[in-house]
């Protein structure tokens, strides 16, 4: 088969697993190419705000070409990153390590000593992403700070370690991380804009470190390609022999420029909703009829939830500094941090309803009258207010209890179901002890998406599993290596392939696991 390969490998994403692979392979000798859906944002190309939806939305049915994508599902609506660097244009920039019981749980649990493996892995990554202590509280870390002190939990408040540069303010320099390999950066002015794309070039998205480290080293990287076929090249059903791969445009409608291209290796990293929706296509089509039946099974939602508080005091500016600059641990199981959108990111107030509980969908409904009734200055006035992210605090709560969802191919999209646990829900008591207790620090009220309360189903930017390890193939799709069970050179490296619930973000936990799965293999 020699010299019958296009490439070593082909990597499908650009995300934290597929950037990490993509510079591993190069610097061992591989011909790599990395097959990105979504468009290359440059620092000049990002929106302004959050209003701008063609370039922040991904919706290609309405040539929306953004680096957001919301997808809906029956119990969970996810957000995730699109775009030459993945998740990691839009997330906020945030590197926490998960606490212990997090390796002794969920499908991979008692298969290795998964921290101490993990260890090194996580300093590698920690250098590579430049992650470094917010230097800066503003605003509305100083508020979550004081609601963790009257709790009593002052020492669980902390500044986190965030994927930054913080030089002089908009002043550039020469690379900072990478002994002057790295491309030249500009210093952080704490605009907020983080998660809407910095347009400062201080965010270390991983364009910044990893993918530019990868180029250097000969790694090919093309964008706004959908991979849509991976199988075995004639008739090595294990993949032995290699893997033929169809590709065509994800950005037009008519002209989708079909190829197809040769490889010796794949590396799925498309995400849960990349790598999930492509293997079960690909088993279900019998391209790769060896997958395990456990594929699109074992999600977890990272138990989170999402509300925002809204200040009517008119001297704070909520907008100001990294996107989440604080975090805080307000009992053994939860994990909560002060997020922020840049000042003009106000198109999430169309979508906010005021916070309440209740146990069905009729309480509910019964409680949002009653805020309408008797708070409709509270409630309408949102819509109305102009400088909504100065005044508005995100609070993100995750936790580390458990419960997965299944994804599978439904007629025309993909569908879930729960599996195990509770079914995921917006509906967190201490979360919503936290949002109260914010809301009376700032004079503010507490809001949630109004999806979260009709149907009471939670959203997410940290949805996780569906190729998840396993003993074996009939307990999960990958090995402790992430080799694919019944595939040679085939390995999944992304979200999909973290196996227990981490609750907190992790974009760190991805990297460090791919940096262990890359380091298995050996040079050209």
């Amino acid at each position: 088969m020699k010299g019958t390969f296009d490439y070593d490998y082909v990597i499908i994403g650009s995300g934290f697993g597929g950037s990490v692979s993509a510079l591993r392979l190069s610097e061992k000798g591989y011909k790599v190419l990395v097959i990105e859906k979504g468009k290359w944002y440059k620092a000049k190309d990002f929106p302004k705000t959050n209003w701008n939806f063609k370039k922040w939305l991904w919706l290609p049915t309405f040539k929306f070409f953004g680096i957001l994508k919301l997808t809906l599902f029956r119990h969970v609506t996810i957000l995730n990153g699109v775009g030459v660097g993945g998740g990691s244009l839009v997330y906020a920039n945030t590197l926490p390590r998960p606490n212990s019981n997090f390796y002794t749980s969920g499908n991979w649990a008692n298969q290795t000593d998964w921290e101490n493996e993990l260890k090194p892995h996580y300093e590698v990554a920690e250098i590579m992403l430049g992650a470094t202590k917010n230097i800066k509280f503003y605003d509305s870390d100083i508020a979550l700070q004081n609601v963790a002190k009257k709790m009593g939990r002052s020492d669980e408040f902390a500044a986190p370690n965030v994927s930054v540069y913080f030089g002089k303010a908009n002043v550039e320099t020469k690379d900072p991380f990478f002994n002057g390999e790295g491309p030249d950066r500009k210093g952080c002015t704490f605009c907020g804009q983080c998660m809407t794309g910095c347009p400062h070039n201080a965010k270390n998205s991983l364009d910044k470190n990893y993918l530019y480290l990868a180029q250097k080293k000969g790694a090919k990287i093309i964008a706004e390609k959908i991979v849509t076929t991976v199988k075995p090249m004639k008739d090595d059903i294990d993949g032995r022999g290699g893997y033929l791969i169809d590709y065509k445009n994800s950005t037009s409608y008519f002209n989708k420029n079909k190829k197809q291209i040769r490889s010796k290796g794949v590396i799925f990293s498309g995400g849960v909703l990349g790598t999930v929706r492509l293997l079960l296509d690909m088993k279900a089509k019998k391209h790769l009829p060896n997958l395990s039946d456990e594929v699109g099974n074992h999600i977890r939602t990272n138990n989170e939830n999402l509300s925002l508080i809204t200040s009517n005091n008119k001297e704070l500016d909520l907008s100001k500094g990294v996107s989440i600059g604080s975090i805080f641990a307000p009992d053994e199981h939860g994990h909560v941090e002060a997020c922020r959108y840049g000042e003009g990111s106000n198109f999430w107030k169309l979508l906010m309803v005021p916070m309440v509980y209740g146990s069905n969908i009729f309480v509910r409904l019964f409680k949002l009258l009653k805020e309408l009734v008797f708070h409709p200055i509270d409630w309408i006035g949102l819509y109305f207010k102009k400088d909504y992210a100065k005044k508005t605090v995100i609070l993100l709560f995750m936790q580390h209890l458990d419960s997965t969802i299944k994804l599978k191919r439904g007629w025309f999209n993909l569908s879930s179901k729960v599996t195990s646990g509770p079914k995921p829900t917006p509906f967190i008591p201490m979360a919503k002890t936290i949002a109260d207790n914010v809301a009376k620090e700032i004079n503010g009220k507490a809001f949630m998406m109004s999806n979260d309360i009709i149907a009471g189903v939670p959203s997410t930017a940290h949805i996780l599993g569906g190729s998840v390890i396993g003993k074996n193939k009939s307990k999960g799709v990958i090995d402790i290596k992430q080799k694919v069970f019944g595939y040679e050179n085939m390995y999944v490296c992304d979200g999909s392939a973290m196996s227990a619930n981490p609750g907190v973000n992790p974009s760190l936990t991805i990297t460090a696991m791919s940096e262990r799965a890359m380091s298995f293999i050996p040079k050209k």
